[in-house]
C-alpha cells in the first residue's frame, strides 16, 4: 500500500487506516475510493485519514456552506457532501468534468448531488467571478484546496476574503510527498517545482497575522514538581488564573470531579498525555464529563509505532505500552458514542468528538 503521507512505515499507515479509518468510512466514500484506485491518476485523490480529520473539521464548526478548490473524482468533495445538513451548499471548482464524472453516479446515488455547486473552470477566474457578487464575501464556513500548487498564494487571497471570520481553510499537499525538508539536489526532477511553490507558500502562511494555522503530517497531573518548572512562565504570560492545577492520581482526580452532578456534560475540551495502561478507565471517566460535540484528544496513541510492528520486534521497554495502546485504540474504534480521526502528529493523537 502506497501513501503521500510522512509516517515512518507503510506498515504504521496501513494500521491507522485499519484500525480508525476503514472501520467508520462510508459505504458510498469506499465505493468512490474503489473508482479512483483504478483511474491512472489514482495519486491525485484525497487520502481516507486526511478526509476523515476533514470530516471532524466540518463537524466542530458546524460548516453549512463551504467552497472545495481541485475535485478530481470527487471523495473529499462526497465526504463533505455527506457531512453538512441537507441544505447545506457546496461550490466545487475543477477544470476537468471528465475527472468529476466518474465519482459523479455514486454521489448521486448517494442522495447529495443537490448540495453540490459544480463549475468547470480554471479557479482563479473561477473565484474571481464569485468574488464579483459581495453576497460570497466572508460567506463560506469552510474551504478545501487541492489544485495546483502554484497558485496556492493566489487562491490565499482571494480565499481569505470569501471565507468568514473563523472560518476553516485547508490546503493539501504543503508537505510535497517530505520534500520540502530535502536539500533541493536530492528532490526528483518531477517534484522541484511543487517544493519551491510549497515553500514559499508555507513561509507565507506562517507570516499571515490574518490566519492562526497548524500543519498535520493531519492541567491534571501526579507531580507538582514538574509543573512548578513551567509555572513561572505561565505565571509571567497572565494566564495561571485560568488553571485549577490538581496534585493527584488521575482516576481519583476524576472520580471527585463526577461527584459534583455541575461537572457532567460541562467540559468543551480535554486533554489525555497519562499512563497509557489506564486510559479507557479515564475515557469512560472523560465520556461523563465532556459535553455532546465536546472533544477529546488522546496522546501517543501510536506509541512509538510499535503498534504496526510485530510484538517480537518490539524494544522491552515500549511492550507494556504497545498492549495499551492496541488495547485502547481497538475500543475506541469501536465505540458508537464517539467519532474518532488519528493525527499522526507527534506520536499519534486521537481525536474523539462525543455523539450523545
Amino acid at each position: 500500500m502506497t501513501h503521500n503521507g510522512l509516517l515512518q512505515t507503510e506498515e504504521l499507515y496501513k494500521y491507522i487506516l485499519e484500525t480508525s479509518v476503514y472501520p467508520r468510512e462510508h459505504e458510498s466514500l469506499k465505493e468512490i475510493r474503489a473508482l479512483t484506485a483504478t483511474h491512472e491518476r489514482s495519486f491525485m485523490g484525497t487520502s481516507p485519514d486526511s478526509a476523515q480529520m476533514m470530516e471532524m473539521l466540518l463537524e466542530i464548526t458546524g460548516a453549512k456552506k463551504t467552497l472545495e478548490i481541485g475535485v478530481y473524482t470527487g471523495y473529499s468533495l462526497l465526504l463533505t457532501a455527506l457531512t453538512i445538513p441537507d441544505d447545506g451548499k457546496i461550490v466545487a471548482i475543477d477544470l476537468s468534468r471528465e475527472y468529476y464524472e466518474i465519482g459523479r453516479p455514486t454521489i448521486k446515488k448517494a442522495g447529495v448531488e443537490h448540495k453540490i455547486d459544480f463549475i468547470e473552470s480554471q479557479a482563479l477566474p473561477a473565484l474571481d467571478k464569485l468574488l464579483e457578487d459581495p453576497n460570497n464575501e466572508g460567506s463560506f464556513d469552510f474551504v478545501f484546496v487541492d489544485a495546483d500548487k502554484i497558485n496556492y498564494l493566489k487562491y490565499h487571497e482571494r480565499v481569505m476574503k470569501l471565507v468568514k471570520i473563523n472560518g476553516i481553510i485547508v490546503y493539501d499537499n504543503t508537505l510535497w510527498y517530505g520534500s520540502v525538508a530535502k536539500p533541493e539536489d536530492s528532490v526528483p526532477e518531477f517534484l522541484k517545482e511543487g517544493r519551491i511553490s510549497a515553500l514559499h507558500f508555507n513561509k507565507a502562511l506562517a507570516a499571515d497575522p490574518r490566519v492562526k494555522i497548524a500543519m498535520a503530517p493531519l492541567g491534571d497531573d501526579l507531580s507538582r514538581e514538574y509543573y512548578e518548572i513551567g509555572r513561572p512562565t505561565i505565571k509571567k504570560a497572565g494566564v495561571e488564573h485560568k488553571i485549577d492545577f490538581i496534585e493527584s492520581q488521575a482516576l481519583p482526580a476524576l472520580d471527585k470531579l463526577l461527584e459534583d452532578p455541575n461537572n457532567e456534560g460541562s467540559f468543551d475540551f480535554v486533554f489525555v498525555d497519562a499512563d497509557k495502561i489506564n486510559y479507557l478507565k479515564y475515557h469512560e471517566r472523560v465520556m461523563k464529563l465532556v459535553k455532546i460535540n465536546g472533544i477529546i484528544v488522546y496522546d501517543n496513541t501510536l506509541w512509538y509505532g510499535s503498534v504496526a510492528k510485530p510484538e517480537d520486534s518490539v524494544p522491552e521497554f515500549l511492550k507494556e505500552g504497545r498492549i495499551s495502546a492496541l488495547h485502547f485504540n481497538k475500543a475506541l474504534a469501536a465505540d458508537p458514542r464517539v467519532k474518532i480521526a488519528m493525527a499522526p502528529l507527534g506520536d499519534g493523537n486521537t481525536i474523539c468528538r462525543r455523539l450523545y
